[in-house]
C-alpha cells in the first residue's frame, strides 16, 4: 500500500465519520424548547428591552437566507474578496493568492528536504498554503469586529444625543463618522458618502450590514427599518438598542472569562502532540522517520491525526459559546 492509497483511505474514513455524525446528530429538543419558552417570555414581557430584543430576533429570523455567508456573494471568489475587505487592510485577491502559494511552496520544500517524501510534502504544503492565510484573515476579521463592537454603543449614544438636539438622521451619521475613531468611524463615513452620491439611507446601511456581517450592526439597521415603518421616537428606540448591545457585550465578556480556563486546556491538549512530534523529529529524525516510510506507521499516524482532529473539533464546540 503506497502513500497515495493510504491518504485516500484516511480521507474516506474521515468522510464516513462526518456523514455518520451528520445523520445521527439531529436538532436538540432541549434547545428548541428553551427557544420557544424564551419567545413566549419576550412576547408577554412588559420590559422595553425584552420587547426590543424580541423585535430584533423576529426581524433577523425573517431575513431570507443567502447562498454564501459573505454578503450573499454569488461565487466563492466574491466571498473571499468580501472577507479580505472585512479585515480593513485593503488586501487584494492577487496578494492573497501570492501569499498562499508562497507559504505552500516554502513549507513543502522544507518538508521535502527534511523527509524526502514528495506526496507528504505536497499534501502538507497544500494544506498549509490554504489554511494559514485563511486562519490569519479570520483572526484579522475577528479583531476588527471586536474593535467595532467596543465602540458601536458609544456611536449609538452619540446618535441619540444628536437626534434629541434636533439634528436629522443623516447629519447625526456624519457626526458619528467624524467623532468616533476606528472601524466605526470608517464604516459610517462610507455610509455618509454613499448617501451623498444619491443612495437612500436604508440601502447604504444595508450594503454596509451585508459587507460587515456583524449582528450588532444588523440590529441597528433593523431598528431603523422598523422605526421608519411603524413610527415612534427614534431616539428612545436607539437608546434602548444601545442598552441591549451593552448588556450583550457584558454577557460575552462573562462567558469569555468563565470559559478561558477550558479554552487554555483545549489549546494545550490539542497542540502538545504536534509540538512534541516536531521537537523530537527535529532533534532525532531517525527515531520518527518510520512515520514517513513505513506503511503501517503511516496508517497509524493518519488515524491518530483523524481522531485528534475529531477531538479538537469537539473541544472547540464545547468551549465556544455564541449569543
Amino acid at each position: 500500500m503506497d502513500i497515495i492509497q493510504v491518504v485516500l483511505l484516511a480521507v474516506g474514513v474521515l468522510a464516513l465519520l462526518v456523514i455518520g455524525y451528520t445523520l445521527i446528530a439531529g436538532p436538540d429538543a432541549a434547545k428548541a424548547s428553551q427557544r420557544r419558552l424564551q419567545q413566549v417570555r419576550y412576547r408577554h414581557s412588559e420590559s422595553t428591552d425584552a420587547k426590543v430584543e424580541s423585535q430584533l430576533k423576529k426581524a433577523i429570523a425573517s431575513r431570507r437566507p443567502k447562498r454564501h455567508a459573505a454578503a450573499g456573494s454569488t461565487s466563492r471568489i466574491d466571498a473571499l474578496a468580501i472577507r479580505l475587505d472585512r479585515t480593513g487592510k485593503n488586501w487584494s485577491l492577487s496578494q492573497y493568492a501570492y501569499v498562499s502559494i508562497g507559504i505552500g511552496l516554502a513549507i513543502a520544500t522544507l518538508l521535502f528536504l527534511r523527509s524526502g517524501s514528495l506526496p507528504l510534502s505536497f499534501g502538507i504544503g497544500v494544506l498549509a498554503g490554504a489554511g494559514l492565510p485563511h486562519f490569519f484573515v479570520g483572526r484579522q476579521i475577528n479583531k476588527r469586529t471586536a474593535q467595532f463592537n467596543a465602540k458601536f454603543p458609544d456611536a449609538i449614544e452619540l446618535l441619540v444625543r444628536g437626534l434629541r438636539s434636533g439634528l436629522p438622521v443623516t447629519e447625526t451619521l456624519a457626526v458619528v463618522s467624524q467623532e468616533v475613531p476606528g472601524p466605526v468611524g470608517q464604516e459610517f463615513r462610507g455610509i455618509v458618502e454613499r448617501i451623498k452620491i444619491g443612495k437612500t439611507m436604508e440601502d447604504s446601511l444595508q450594503d454596509t450590514a451585508d459587507r460587515l456581517g456583524i449582528p450588532e450592526f444588523n440590529f441597528f439597521c433593523i431598528t431603523l427599518a422598523i422605526q421608519r415603518e411603524t413610527g415612534g421616537n427614534l431616539a428612545e428606540t436607539l437608546s434602548n438598542l444601545s442598552d441591549v448591545l451593552r448588556k450583550r457585550s457584558q454577557m460575552k465578556l462573562k462567558i469569555k472569562a468563565m470559559s478561558s480556563e477550558s479554552k487554555a486546556s483545549a489549546y494545550i491538549v490539542g497542540s502538545l502532540p504536534f509540538i512534541v512530534f516536531c521537537l523530537v523529529y527535529w532533534m532525532n529524525p531517525e527515531y520518527l522517520s518510520g512515520f514517513f516510510t513505513d506503511d503501517r506507521l503511516i496508517v497509524a499516524g493518519l488515524a491518530g491525526l483523524t481522531w485528534m482532529s475529531i477531538g479538537g473539533f469537539i473541544m472547540a464546540k464545547m468551549v465556544n459559546f455564541k449569543i
